[in-house]
């Protein structure tokens, strides 16, 4: 007997998708029969046989028209929506580093890309009846990391709040809207960091990955998510075998957070 979260078919965007979770995400539901498009700044080293890609800065209002254009020739309208891009290039030194427009950049892509995709796919769905839209949050919304990431947490902790208010308001209209937090992920990106903090400690790459653990507060788990292991997580809430799970924030961090 196997599990099947019955995605065959279903037409889903993922922002975010060129690599990392996002990444991870795109090859599961793909693997799953699903019709993806994703958008993202840029395409993949290896894109994926079947997935359709859109160059787009979603952090803009324009970034999110065009892909709105090439999403509906491509699939029409949406099942799915699932808002994966997010991230911070903010300095670190507190913040008294982050001027006004380090606040605008953080709110940007972390709140407002998702906003404004909801806000541009959400009729369609409330006229089909049916849909979900899932929000990639943060544990650092419970957990903020003040040095160079102040902007970047509190941008999450609003993406959970009006993703809990939107479903409020759009389930008892067929579109369900759930969140997952992740902790520490092992990305591509996560290791080139720990890789650099390994070489300016003059230790190696498990040296370094202890003190960032232990900079989190410790991971009971002893380790990092893997990519993958997130993206488990989000599919099985997008399908349809989650049909009763609406306005839920999903903690996967290996026991980061003492309390969720």
């Amino acid at each position: 007997m196997t599990f099947d979260l019955q995605l065959t078919g279903k037409r889903v965007l993922v922002t975010g998708g060129a690599r990392g979770l996002g990444a991870a995400v795109v090859d599961l539901l793909s693997r799953l029969g699903a019709r993806v498009v994703t958008a993202a700044l840029s395409a993949p080293k290896h894109p994926i046989d079947g997935v359709h890609y859109v160059a787009a800065d979603l952090a803009t209002a324009e970034g999110v028209r065009q892909t709105w254009e090439a999403t509906t020739r491509h699939l029409g309208t949406l099942d799915i929506l699932i808002n994966v891009v997010g991230g911070s290039s903010a300095p670190a030194g507190g913040f008294a580093r982050l001027d006004d427009m380090e606040w605008t950049k953080a709110l940007d892509l972390n709140l407002m890309s998702a906003v404004r995709m909801d806000r541009t796919w959400l009729p369609a769905m409330i006229a089909q009846g049916s849909g979900v839209i899932l929000h990639v949050t943060s544990i650092q919304r419970l957990l903020p990391l003040h040095d160079a990431t102040i902007a970047y947490a509190a941008a999450k902790a609003a993406l959970s709040t009006y993703s809990k208010a939107l479903s409020k308001e759009v389930t008892p209209k067929g579109v369900r809207v759930v969140r997952v937090s992740p902790g520490w992920i092992e990305t591509d990106a996560a290791i080139a960091f720990v890789e650099r903090i390994a070489s300016n400690a003059g230790t190696d790459y498990e040296g370094a990955k202890q003190q960032v653990m232990q900079g989190l507060g410790g991971i009971p788990l002893g380790r990092p998510a893997k990519p993958a292991e997130v993206a488990d997580l989000i599919a099985f809430l997008v399908s349809p075998r989650a049909a009763s799970i609406s306005g839920a924030e999903y903690t996967i961090d290996g026991g980061t957070v003492p309390t969720a």
